[in-house]
């Protein structure tokens, strides 16, 4: 193998390992990753999606879009130049997407900030402060989304009450498709209200979403969703999402009635402020590379 190559194979590897920081549902890291050569595979993981939260996988395969772009920007701000096919076989639908590295590029630097912000990424449960979020901080992570093919649709003080009621009553989700759980999670500051309560007072809600609703589109989605998450983080700005108010299909109507019937929702996004002097939260626990790097 050249040097060329085998510089690119660590690289691969190096982005899939970057991959697995990536937030995910339920913090269930539904991503499994195939080294072959100088080209990388995106699977999802089947057995690691909810049964009764996430039916359909949307969810998990939006967290695999996340940790795709968690892989693009590695191998980015490392100098690569790569090419992604998603869905590149048409007979496996867990088969999400493929990298191809052709070749060097001149270094990224936006990448390199993205991927040192990586690790830092968290679901942020910790209050909001009276400290609002500033339209120029929000026009920057919309600008980041739309980048990836999707976009955000802010909400509306009703809005977000409407949203609270559809969401429904999560006394009937047996599975809590939330993006906060997991071993080792400090859940001092949950809040338990209801979103739109007090708590949430000075938070900002956004509607991630895109023009159909098909699994490339929750690809599409976990990515932007990445990119304004990195972006987020860079400007002091905390994401909590929402899966409630899209489980469901009488959900889901409703957040596409807020769209004007012209996109679909993927996701609710709390973006907020949060009080500098608290300690935050610590790192979800990660599955080790040899669960979800497969090596040819």
């Amino acid at each position: 193998m050249s040097n060329n190559a085998s510089a690119a194979t660590l690289a691969l590897l190096e982005a899939a390992a970057a991959a697995g920081y990536a937030p995910s549902i339920h913090n269930t890291q539904p991503w499994r990753w195939r080294q072959i050569g100088t080209v990388l595979d995106l699977h999802l993981a089947r057995d690691r999606v909810l049964a009764s939260a996430d039916p359909d996988a949307r969810l998990a395969t939006l967290s695999c879009g996340i940790a795709l772009h968690h892989a693009r920007v590695a191998l980015a701000a490392q100098g690569w130049r790569v090419t992604v096919v998603r869905q590149p076989d048409r007979l496996d639908r867990d088969h999400l997407a493929q990298v191809h590295i052709e070749g060097r590029a001149p270094g990224d630097p936006r990448s390199v900030l993205h991927l040192r912000t990586i690790p830092f990424l968290r679901t942020d449960l910790r209050p909001v402060t009276a400290e609002p979020v500033t339209p120029e901080q929000v026009q920057l992570i919309a600008a980041a989304v739309t980048g990836e093919g999707t976009w955000l649709h802010t909400l509306h003080p009703d809005q977000v009450l409407e949203m609270a009621g559809a969401a429904g009553d999560p006394a009937e989700r047996r599975e809590p498709a939330d993006w906060t759980s997991g071993p080792g999670r400090d859940a001092r500051h949950h809040s338990e209200s209801p979103i739109g309560i007090e708590p949430d007072k000075a938070a900002v809600f956004v509607l991630l979403y895109g023009r159909a609703d098909e699994p490339l589109n929750w690809i599409h989605a976990g990515e932007a969703l990445s990119a304004g998450w990195l972006t987020a983080t860079q400007h002091g700005v905390s994401v909590l999402p929402h899966s409630a108010p899209i489980e469901l299909p009488a959900g889901r109507r409703a957040m596409r009635a807020m769209l004007t019937s012209t996109g679909h929702p993927y996701l609710v996004l709390r973006l907020g402020t949060v009080d500098p002097a608290d300690a935050g939260l610590a790192q979800t626990p990660r599955r080790p590379a040899s669960q979800t790097i497969d090596r040819s």
